[in-house]
């Protein structure tokens, strides 16, 4: 490849992680009230936090589940299809139901929150339309909007998934300082790899 399409592909990838950080940033200033209520309903939870998406946003449930668990606040991710044939039943009304859904009308995503709902489970929807069905079920909504130009097309859900999952990263965070999770807590959970080698050094 010559030196010129070089620098140029470079020079294309260097806009690309831009524009995904500015996108990422530009979080900040939507968080407002909506993100100290869903705080409260995750601290307060006595069960656990199921939380699940469709397509790209199951992904992102994945990893705020992982990461809420790490976090001092038992989380599993849940697969909405499989909640419509039995999975459901596991939800109980001591659970918080997490749904991550873009526009909020995610036909299996919607179906899941109405069982979990007449199971007595409490309904979050981190989702960029208030007014959706998901959140009019919703007890909680987590508005989070990523703006089209973050996504190629507007469409594919690259630089939106990363804001997405940002939104998750602040209430992992908050939760784990209102809780006061110890470093020592974490490592008793998570005593493999790097990461758990890392603390044992430092034990």
């Amino acid at each position: 490849m010559a030196g010129g399409a070089r620098e140029a592909l470079l020079a294309r990838a260097r806009a690309v992680v831009a524009r995904e950080a500015e996108g990422v940033a530009a979080l900040a200033a939507q968080l407002d009230e909506h993100l100290i209520e869903v705080l409260d309903l995750l601290y307060a939870c006595q069960g656990h936090v199921l939380v699940a998406g469709a397509g790209t946003s199951h992904a992102v449930a994945q990893r705020l589940a992982h990461l809420l668990s790490c976090s001092g606040t038992p989380a599993l991710c849940v697969n909405a299809a499989d909640a419509l044939h039995g999975g459901a039943g596991a939800v109980t009304d001591r659970d918080v139901v997490y749904l991550i859904s873009k526009g909020g009308r995610s036909a299996e995503i919607n179906r899941f929150a109405e069982i979990a709902r007449a199971r007595g489970a409490k309904i979050v929807a981190q989702t960029e339309d208030p007014e959706s069905p998901l959140g009019q079920m919703a007890d909680v909504v987590y508005p989070i909007r990523a703006e089209g130009h973050v996504d190629p097309y507007g469409m594919i859900a690259t630089g939106s998934s990363l804001a997405n999952a940002a939104a998750g990263d602040v209430l992992c965070v908050l939760l784990l300082e209102r809780r006061g999770y110890t470093r020592e807590a974490f490592g008793a959970t998570h005593p493999g790899g790097a990461v758990g080698e890392k603390l044992e050094g430092q034990g």
